[in-house]
């Protein structure tokens, strides 16, 4: 069996448009031709891989993939083909070319990776689903919580894995902790404490419209604190503030932000806090700490060495930590294509799910509210505001403006469809209930 995977990338922001598809129909009909069968050892499978996107996150996907024990990539994609043909030469794939569409719609691909701009990600997935492929989407799924609904329901109805990409819980440190919790070598978990604070704050034209510090910056660290507690979270207090670049108090909002903090409450008395900032003197700034009734656990930072200074007037490391994202998390995005792969492969659950990509988002917009109207929020508020006339048409409804007969969900569970792996599990247990009676 031969697998092929797609991938869309993130790209430097110039002729945007290209990146539009058309409306994808509803066709639950063409599926993927991929056949899932367990990988044997001794003849492993081989995953095609194709890239739409090649710029700075594109080309750090592409390395991944290229990477990844047998994953090859086949084709790349760019608006601006002369990247396309760059990136192709770089890693010494085959085929090049302007069209994104010329790959989403290629019979020798099986799944599409997603990390185009935000707003082209539903719409994209909607294609996929239609054209029966598996998806791995880069947070957001979408940048309304609508259309994030109507993406994930999409896959779900057409019966392919959908995985988003949120790349921080494949890195071994946080990896590591969520390890301990539930080996409860800490025992019971009291408190989690997570901060995020980049080297240097981006331009103000990348904090414009990208949809305010906890949409943008916050939802990993927010994920990560429902990744650590195991629980979906109950409600959440969120404060920001501008410290570094003044010029971006003139936005809109939590996009006038550069410093912000959360607490969010989550079942059995379990807190978790949350501090990001666009700006750390002392470089990239990623750590976790985890308190439980028996001990806590917490990481460091990631230094490029383990080489050490000791001086009269200082002793520490020699170097200062990573100073990009994409330096510190090189590892996770290998793990996590890697992670993805398998679960193709041998049709095991995503690791990551639509789902979760969902929470992530419902948590942010949360924290955005909770910020702007100085209270708490709980999630449910959220999630009571959608409305589905079915499972791939829903809209966010005015407060407390409810069409007739419309009953309000606070579980987002509610509003999504079984998804693939789901429903094969319900199946396993239907057939061995047969079996057995």
């Amino acid at each position: 069996m031969k697998l092929s995977i797609l991938a869309i990338f993130t790209f430097t922001v110039v002729h945007v448009q290209a990146f539009s598809v058309a409306p994808a129909t509803h066709a639950t009909s063409r599926q993927t031709s991929l056949k899932m069968t367990p990988v044997d050892a001794d003849n492993p499978k081989e995953v095609r891989v194709g890239v739409i996107g090649c710029g700075r996150i594109g080309i750090v996907h592409l390395g991944a993939i290229t990477k990844a024990p047998n994953v090859r990539p086949v084709i790349v994609s760019n608006p601006t083909v002369s990247k396309a043909e760059a990136a192709a030469a770089q890693f010494g794939v085959p085929k090049f070319t302007a069209d994104p569409m010329d790959v989403i719609t290629d019979p020798e691909v099986d799944a599409v990776w997603i990390c185009s701009p935000s707003s082209f990600h539903a719409e994209q997935i909607k294609a996929c689903a239609a054209n029966g492929k598996h998806v791995f989407c880069e947070k957001p799924l979408a940048t309304d919580l609508a259309e994030t609904v109507e993406a994930i329901n999409a896959c779900n109805e057409a019966g392919v894995k959908l995985m988003t990409g949120l790349q921080r819980r494949f890195d071994p440190n946080f990896k590591r902790v969520k390890t301990a919790i539930e080996d409860k070598e800490v025992g019971e978990t009291i408190m989690i404490k997570l901060c995020s604070r980049d080297p240097s704050p981006p331009p103000f034209e990348y904090v414009k419209g990208g949809g305010g510090i906890f949409a943008d910056m916050a939802v990993h660290d927010l994920d990560m604190s429902r990744f650590l507690a195991g629980e979906d979270p109950i409600d959440i207090l969120a404060i920001g503030s501008c410290h570094i670049d003044k010029s971006i108090e003139t936005l809109e909002g939590s996009e006038a932000f550069d410093t912000a903090s959360c607490i969010v409450r989550y079942p059995n008395g379990v807190q978790a806090i949350v501090d990001v900032c666009r700006q750390s003197s002392y470089g990239y700034d990623q750590r976790a700490e985890v308190l439980g009734t028996a001990g806590m656990i917490a990481t460091d930072n990631v230094y490029p060495n383990t080489a050490k200074i000791y001086k009269n007037h200082f002793t520490g490391n020699a170097d200062m930590p990573y100073d990009f994202f994409l330096s510190r998390y090189n590892e996770a995005y290998v793990t996590e294509t890697i992670a993805f792969c398998e679960s193709l492969v041998n049709d095991t659950p995503v690791p990551c799910t639509g789902q979760d990509g969902l929470a992530a988002l419902i948590m942010a917009l949360a924290a955005d509210k909770s910020a702007a109207e100085n209270r708490w929020v709980s999630f449910k508020e959220i999630v009571e505001s959608v409305y589905c006339s079915d499972p791939q048409h829903c809209e966010i409804l005015p407060l407390n403006i409810f069409p007739e007969g419309f009953h309000p969900v606070s579980d987002p569970r509610e509003l999504l469809t079984d998804d693939v792996d789901t429903k094969k599990m319900k199946e396993s247990v239907k057939e061995e209930s047969a079996v057995s009676t």
